[in-house]
């Protein structure tokens, strides 16, 4: 199976980006070896994305980007809150996949990172929309880290043991879920 990790800004040094990488290092202990992690960070899109004319043709250097969804059999995203939202950024990455295999049946877990009180509820439960809307497939329990600046170390680790308990039982249900659905659209 191939994992994807997305840390969902181009925000450089975010706490998305802490939470994501260890994201990552949870998941090398809970897959095998056989299993394999592509992770991508938005700081990374290459700067041609942004021009109009990525409409008709994408940058070849996207091509990196667009393989990291289409070939996974399972998405892992980070997504931070921003002004109520999810970064534009985000959504704009979206618009820029190939529609509509890029989502279709793709088993989905989110992760919202916030200063505020409510962990990114806001922008999980917008992506969901969309992602919805590409028919992915979504994971039910998502995660939410609130006071983010103050609930995780300088390593994106949750400082609350309820919290790491949290996440050790969220992505061990959704390599189970990810698991069962690539049988069935394999099938």
């Amino acid at each position: 199976m191939r994992l994807t990790i997305l840390s969902a800004t181009n925000r450089p040094q975010s706490n998305t980006l802490k939470v994501a990488k260890f994201s990552q290092g949870l998941l090398r202990q809970k897959i095998s070896k056989d299993d394999e992690i592509v992770f991508l960070d938005l700081q990374d899109l290459p700067p041609a994305i942004f021009s109009p004319l990525s409409y008709q043709e994408k940058p070849k250097e996207f091509e990196v980007f667009v393989k990291g969804i289409v070939e996974t059999n399972a998405l892992l995203v980070v997504v931070p809150e921003y002004n109520g939202g999810a970064p534009g950024v985000f959504k704009y990455f979206i618009d820029m996949l190939p529609f509509p295999q890029s989502l279709q049946r793709l088993p989905t877990l989110f992760i919202g990172v916030a200063a505020g009180r409510f962990g990114a509820l806001r922008p999980v439960e917008q992506m969901q929309a969309i992602f919805r809307y590409r028919n992915a497939y979504l994971y039910p329990d998502s995660i939410y880290l609130m006071g983010v600046h103050e609930s995780i170390d300088a390593d994106g680790k949750p400082k609350d043991e309820g919290t790491q308990k949290l996440f050790h039982q969220s992505l061990d249900g959704f390599i189970q879920f990810a698991r069962k659905l690539e049988k069935k659209t394999d099938s």
